[in-house]
């Protein structure tokens, strides 16, 4: 492995792809990106893909790489950074890894230049949103560097304190599960009333993506937005009111905030 590199990936799983996918689109060099990751038929399924660079383990080239990117699982990091501290000391860190924090990191890794992500899963498809948090040792130039990278994937948000990403977590980054769940409801009740399936899944996925390119593109806010579809005595309101009689809205705003709660606790055992 010889040709120099810009960017390296710990880990080449799901995230990882999809934020080199959205390099390549950009014009970089698969050459330029290395991928570390310990399983054979991943390394083999991005070289094959993707055609990147890729290692089982630590190799001399990672001291050329201007930005590390950090993929693998939480409670896998403090074992990798003892084996990559020394050869990315140079580089600037970027994190997607849920829940720990960058002080923990940049105690493991010798280093404060870390930038703290938390995508999620549409960035699959170019359409994620990443929260988006960077230690006071990040340059400028360095931040916009990592917006860069991000817009490959979707859309992004700074947060001016790492504390806030957990809120991020559990809004933006959990939130998918959310949008998945109130399909699946949707399709059980297609089938309850006498539809299919899929009839119920293409109604369902139809009208959330609707319903969201209408609040992206409206100056009203959603509560003006509910407002006009919902006719007093007609059947939105039945449906609005039963929701509101069982107190959905209440329990979805308390499951976010558990969701909060579970994202700094686990930055508290990730980081011990």
């Amino acid at each position: 492995m010889s040709t120099p590199i810009d960017i390296a990936f710990i880990g080449g799983g799901n995230m990882a792809t999809a934020i080199i996918g959205g390099l390549l689109r950009q014009g970089r060099e698969p050459a330029s990106i290395l991928v570390i990751d310990p399983v054979a038929e991943q390394r083999q399924r991005l070289t094959e893909n993707l055609g990147v660079q890729t290692a089982e383990g630590p190799e001399a080239i990672l001291s050329t790489a201007r930005t590390v990117v950090w993929a693998v699982k939480p409670q896998q990091f403090k074992d990798a950074a003892q084996s990559y501290a020394l050869l990315t000391d140079q580089a600037l860190h970027y994190s997607v890894m849920a829940g720990l924090r960058t002080d923990d990191m940049a105690r493991l890794l010798g280093t404060p230049r870390i930038v703290r992500a938390m995508p999620n899963t549409p960035a699959l498809v170019g359409q994620g949103m990443t929260g988006l948090f960077a230690r006071p040792e990040v340059s400028h130039d360095e931040r916009d560097q990592i917006e860069q990278m991000v817009a490959t994937t979707g859309a992004h948000l700074w947060v001016d304190q790492e504390a806030d990403l957990d809120a991020v977590t559990a809004l933006s980054g959990s939130g998918p599960a959310y949008v998945f769940y109130f399909i699946e409801a949707m399709m059980q009740a297609a089938q309850d009333m006498g539809l299919s399936a899929d009839q119920g899944r293409q109604l369902a996925q139809a009208t959330f993506a609707g319903a969201t390119a209408l609040a992206q593109q409206s100056p009203d806010s959603p509560a003006t937005l509910r407002e006009r579809v919902t006719s007093k005595g007609g059947t939105t309101y039945a449906a609005l009111t039963h929701m509101d009689g069982a107190g959905i809205k209440a329990a979805f705003i308390e499951a976010l905030r558990a969701a909060q709660r579970r994202a700094a606790e686990l930055g508290d055992e990730f980081g011990r």
